[in-house]
């Protein structure tokens, strides 16, 4: 039996309508993706481990608050979990959301001048350093490597059966939509195609072929905000 969605987007037809569709996407099977994962989770945390103690500072000492911010994200057809990263806005970030223009299309977020993110957090963010401590959501399985990146409660509850096909996959650290313009990609619609392509284009070494991609552009600030 699959995994049961959150009540609050358990009542949708339209994740009712993809369910039915829903056929298990060969990576899913993959013990070489497992294990890739497995392994890179090991290396990453590794590297949080390390570098943990002078970002904790530099959060503390630039803007009062938790080092972690927590969110329910959705998973593999739709389960939720908890995603962590280090915190790169303000503590009163969701209260202000109202007040930051959304200068995406569709159902995503973002805003390149967000005055909600800290000094410290557009550092972090520019070098993918925030979302270090999503490694532990790979390592237990929530997570993968490569994916289609995780949505948000007020992303899915406008889920079409084309936007939840996303979830035919498990959610990733990087992505087609990460080594492909990353944030300079504002329109939702285009990184469906790129999510939909990456489960068209998937074999066992693909996954291999997006890491490497990745560094490039984490090294080289492509697309970064």
């Amino acid at each position: 039996m699959h995994p049961t969605p959150s009540h609050s987007i358990g009542h949708s037809g339209n994740l009712k309508a993809w369910e039915l569709q829903f056929i298990p996407h060969p990576s899913l099977k993959s013990k070489f993706k497992r294990c890739l994962d497995i392994l890179g989770s090991l290396v990453g945390l590794l590297i949080l481990a390390i570098v943990f103690v002078p970002i904790a500072i530099a959060i503390k000492l630039d803007s009062p608050g938790p080092i972690f911010f927590a969110q329910k994200r959705y998973g593999l057809r739709g389960k939720p979990f908890i995603i962590h990263k280090f915190r790169s806005m303000v503590t009163n970030a969701e209260h202000l959301k109202s007040l930051v223009k959304n200068e995406a299309k569709g159902l995503i977020f973002k805003n390149q001048n967000d005055f909600r993110v800290t000094q410290v957090g557009r550092f972090l963010r520019r070098t993918s350093l925030d979302e270090l401590p999503q490694f532990w959501n790979v390592l237990i399985g929530d997570m993968s490597l490569v994916g289609t990146r995780p949505p948000t409660d007020d992303e899915v509850v406008n889920y079409t059966p084309r936007h939840w096909q996303r979830l035919n996959v498990k959610p990733g650290l990087t992505g087609e939509w990460q080594v492909n313009g990353r944030s300079q990609v504002t329109d939702f619609e285009q990184i469906v195609d790129l999510d939909l392509r990456y489960q068209e284009n998937w074999h066992l070494f693909y996954d291999l072929f997006l890491i490497g991609k990745t560094f490039y552009v984490i090294f080289h600030k492509v697309g970064a905000c």
